[in-house]
Order: C-alpha cells, then structure tokens, then sequence
C-alpha cells in the first residue's frame, strides 16, 4: 500500500529527482516558462508555488531558504524583486500548465507550465469590438439589368459579410 507516500518518482533516485527539481525551478523562474512532460510539471509546480509565497514573505530568512534552493544569485534577485511584487494580492496559483500534446520521439505526453500574469486584461477590459448585428436581408435583384453593370459584378468578388459574436453572447445562447 502506498500511504503517506505523496510524490513522483519518475523513474529516478531522490537525489537526482531533487537536483532536477532545483534546475527545473530555476529555470522556471528565470525564464518565466518551460516545456516538460506533463508528470514533472505537476510535480515542480508546487515547489515553484512555495519559492513565489517565499518571495512574497520577503524578509532575510526567506530570502535565505529560497537561495538554498534555486541555484542562480541571480534568479532568487528576480525572485524578491520582479515576480514576488506581482503576485503580493493572490492568495496562491501562481502557474499554469497548458497540455501541448505529445513528444514524437517517445510519445511523453508534454505540457508549458508558466508563472500566471496578475492583470487579467481580457475579463476586466469592457469590450471595445463593435456588437454583432443582425445583416439586412438582400433584396433580390431586377430582372433588367444593364450589362454593363453585369460585367463589373462578374470581375469584382462577392462582398463577404462577416458578424463578431462575443463570448458572452455565446455564453447566454448555451444557456437558454
């Protein structure tokens, strides 16, 4: 049986699962996202989440436990400084997988994980894009028409009439 036993394993001995941990944080913050598969991802979001409230703590002692885990002076200044300050109002989930699909040599399945931006813009934002409208129904043409006016509609394309929905829209038609 498996209690208490929480964690993967993937496939390797402690030491060298905590060391790949390490440099896959590091780079993490650093760069802000990586790719991997799907299980390390899951597996180094929560030591990423602990680094991130460590930053947001921002006193000596914090700063010293996260130095001794991120391997770069470097990323555990960007840490205090630049990433912690974004998140100091959320409570927690500071990253996001996203599923990539798989890899084509083995067929891992392979995800991004990255550090969540603070500023939802596309949900606060008030929508700028005009409203759909209905399109006016086409009246049928005359029967007698020039044919000059015949020749210019066969060189020119047929205008495409094209109507923006907006998500919420979308949202309210599923709902009914």
């Amino acid at each position: 049986m498996r209690h208490n036993k929480a964690g993967r394993r993937l496939g390797r001995k402690t030491s060298h699962r905590e060391a790949m941990f390490r440099n896959m944080v590091t780079s993490l913050l650093n760069h802000e996202k990586i790719t991997t598969t799907d299980a390390k991802a899951k597996e180094i979001r929560s030591v990423a989440e602990k680094m991130i409230t460590l930053g947001k703590r921002g006193d000596l002692h914090a700063q010293r436990q996260a130095a001794s885990y991120i391997r770069e002076k470097s990323v555990v200044t960007k840490l205090f400084s630049a990433i912690a300050p974004r998140y100091k109002d959320r409570p927690g989930g500071y990253t996001r997988i996203i599923k990539l699909g798989i890899r084509q040599g083995d067929t891992a399945p392979i995800s991004l994980i990255e550090l969540v931006e603070e500023e939802m813009k596309s949900a606060k934002a008030p929508a700028t894009a005009p409203k759909a409208t209905k399109a006016p129904a086409r009246k049928p043409a005359a029967k007698k028409a020039a044919p000059a006016a015949a020749a210019e509609a066969a060189t020119e394309p047929a205008a495409v009439q094209t109507t923006i929905v907006e998500p919420e829209e979308v949202c309210e038609a599923k709902a009914d």
